[in-house]
């Protein structure tokens, strides 16, 4: 069974397709699952299977569509990641012992979907507990990246950048705090937005067994992952807004429309060096040619700028907050081996290495002081944003790695040019939009000399994600986006 024309199309095509009766809501359901059944085996990306239900939403999209019923998802298949409550299907997190907890409700950002009219085929694998830029665990096994099997696809929502790049459906949802969305973008060659913090209600995004209540996590968000540009916003409107818990039903979240609808508008800084991790040199040479087109298309580019926030100190400030909120949940062996780790630290080692186990142990006081800092970073953004519209950077120092599930992760190193970084040192690219909280577009820019994806983040002005998602479009429209991996382009 071939691909159909409908394969790799986008949601918005698929929408306004569907929307003229040139396909059925069925007939990309069934494409959508005849793409899993024939390249999953190789892949892994989709670990729960719904096939039945998604067929019968299907069907029901198709009569509501026959009454001609608009809504802005109806009859879209998707995938959800499997850490999303859906009624009666598992979520783990990748914890065995979870293995057989099944939610009674849906996720909110699940229920905003389907009550849109989409079509849910099932759930993307997970690393455990979320932490890992690779996508296994015991319960479900290793996802692969499409573009290169023996790679990782990107975590920890890999198992929906995979699907998205494999052709299972144009859309898919996931989580960021340490680049879990715009990662997997990047690594499957696919496009993902880390929205501003509180833009989209998390409830129900919850690891089994907690009950799904209302919740901010310090620093965490949920947002799209899709194959278009486009598509982003699609979802992103259908996804945002508070939860009716806590703001009331008829509260909604405007947000306001980007900055500029041509390229001639944009002011762009456009960066490719960090003091502490660089990017490799293929990432530096696409952003270079990306830069040089965005300059050509009639933007104003600029290579460096005063305003732009010491990236060192957002990195170490970064680590220290994001550990102090996940350490919380170590285990005491853990933090006990930490505490003894610190204090053989000197106080002058400001590696990242040294303030994540600082963060670990870290005291409500030192954690109420980063946050004070956190909050003159957000002014050095501001003031930032007030001069520029948007800032271009790495999300990852290298393409796709091949899969590495030693145990010890701070024994794993990646290799950056021919050095070998701390695996976990690579949070600094991510970290740079997560600790202000501000929204970032994951954007791919072709394939490197090894076939695989390449790609950058475009961030932007707090609470103005329009104006990334506009540029993604613009950018996408001009030079190209998603190409299909070679060995599933069928």
């Amino acid at each position: 069974m071939a691909k159909s024309k409908w394969s790799f199309a986008s949601a918005v095509d698929l929408s306004a397709a569907l929307n003229a009766k040139k396909v059925s809501s069925v007939e990309l359901t069934q494409d959508a699952i005849g793409r899993i059944e024939r390249h999953d085996g190789k892949i892994n990306a989709v670990c729960v299977r719904d096939f039945d239900r998604a067929l019968a939403a299907a069907r029901e999209a198709d009569a509501a569509l026959g009454r001609g019923e608009k809504r802005p998802l109806l009859g879209l298949p998707m995938t959800v990641k499997e850490s999303f409550n859906v009624a009666g299907l598992p979520t783990t997190w990748g914890y065995v012992p979870q293995k057989n907890f099944k939610p009674a409700e849906d996720a909110l950002a699940v229920t905003r979907a389907k009550t849109a009219g989409a079509v849910v085929l099932g759930k993307t694998n997970v690393p455990v507990g979320l932490g890992d830029w690779q996508s296994y665990n015991e319960i479900y096994g290793t996802t692969n990246n499409p573009f290169d099997l023996g790679r990782t696809p990107g975590g920890s929502s890999g198992g929906s950048s995979a699907a998205l790049a494999a052709g299972y459906g144009p859309l898919s949802m996931g989580n960021d705090i340490g680049g879990s969305l715009r990662v997997p973008g990047f690594h499957c060659g696919i496009y993902a937005h880390k929205p501003t913090f509180g833009v989209c209600a998390s409830r129900g995004h919850t690891p089994p067994p907690f009950p799904a209540l209302p919740s901010e996590a310090d620093m965490a968000v949920i947002g799209p992952m899709a194959r278009s540009a486009a598509d982003l916003s699609l979802l992103l409107d259908v996804m945002a807004g508070p939860d009716p818990l806590e703001a009331g039903v008829g509260y909604r979240l405007d947000l306001p429309a980007a900055r500029h609808q041509t390229p001639k508008g944009f002011r762009v800084l456009v960066i490719d060096s960090h003091p502490l991790l660089p990017a490799n040199e293929e990432i530096r040479g696409a952003i270079e040619k990306l830069a040089g087109d965005l300059a050509k298309a009639g933007m104003v580019v600029t290579r460096e700028s005063p305003l732009l926030p010491n990236f060192a100190e957002t990195s170490r400030l970064y680590m220290r907050m994001l550990l102090a909120f996940l350490g919380a949940f170590f285990p005491p062996e853990a933090l006990a081996d930490a505490q003894q780790a610190v204090s053989q630290i000197p106080s002058e080692n400001k590696s990242l290495v040294a303030e994540r186990l600082r963060g670990m142990i870290s005291t409500h006081r030192a954690w109420v002081l980063d946050d004070g800092a956190r909050t003159r970073l957000r002014a050095q953004w501001r003031a930032l944003f007030a001069a520029f519209d948007a800032v271009i950077c790495p999300i990852m120092p290298t393409p796709a790695y091949p899969h590495d599930h030693s145990p010890d992760m701070a024994k794993r190193r990646i290799n950056i040019d021919g050095k070998d970084y701390p695996y976990s040192d690579q949070l600094a690219w991510p970290g740079i939009a997560t600790l202000p909280g501000l929204p970032a577009t994951a954007i791919p820019l072709g394939l490197s000399k090894d076939g695989l994806p390449l790609g950058v983040q475009i961030v932007g002005p707090f609470l103005e994600d329009r104006t990334p998602l506009k540029l993604a479009e613009l950018i996408e429209r001009e030079f190209g986006g998603f190409v299909p991996p070679a060995m599933f382009d069928d």
